[in-house]
């Protein structure tokens, strides 16, 4: 009994975002697909890393929606986006990328991973829900080509050893 609820509970808690199921693309056509991430795509284009996440991968994307983002502090995002703070925008974004493809069913198992960046973010489990150094993961599983995204409600910022 208590494996079908949990069956259940992750089928409704991890329902994947309405992505088209026909048109699968990579990581970086999903997520222009979507219409959720302008700001993401955006700094992923100034990042130089568009043909990074077209690649091979697989890639895991802890990817911050356009709410996420509008969030941060008022001129955080402009900022970012000139090209003298492209070193700290590459560390944000790859903070948000796990390599190889890890699924919702895989990623509550976990406490930490290890990002791109070189940093590992927490993984929390709580009340049913998913925090990925806090922010709330409000949607996974979404199948790419390349790797997988799940949808972070916030943005996830690397700490800064001083």
């Amino acid at each position: 009994m208590k494996k079908v609820f949990l069956s259940i509970a992750f089928a409704v808690l991890f329902a994947p975002l309405a992505v088209s199921a026909q048109a699968k693309g990579d990581i970086v056509d999903t997520a222009v697909g979507a219409g959720s991430f302008k700001t993401l795509v955006a700094a992923v284009k100034v990042a130089g890393l568009v043909e990074t996440l077209k690649g091979k991968g697989p890639f895991t994307v802890f990817a911050p929606t356009d709410e996420a983002f509008a969030k941060l502090p008022a001129g955080t995002v402009e900022n970012l986006l000139k090209p003298e703070n492209k070193a700290q925008l590459i560390a944000i974004l790859t903070y948000h990328v796990v390599a190889g493809k890890v699924m919702a069913a895989d990623v509550v198992k976990l406490s930490e991973a290890k990002t791109v960046q070189g940093s590992s973010v927490k993984i929390k489990v709580e009340g049913g829900k998913v925090k990925v150094n806090g922010a709330n993961v409000v949607s996974t599983d979404i199948d790419t080509t390349n790797g997988v995204i799940h949808v972070i409600d916030s943005v996830i910022l690397p700490t800064v050893n001083k």
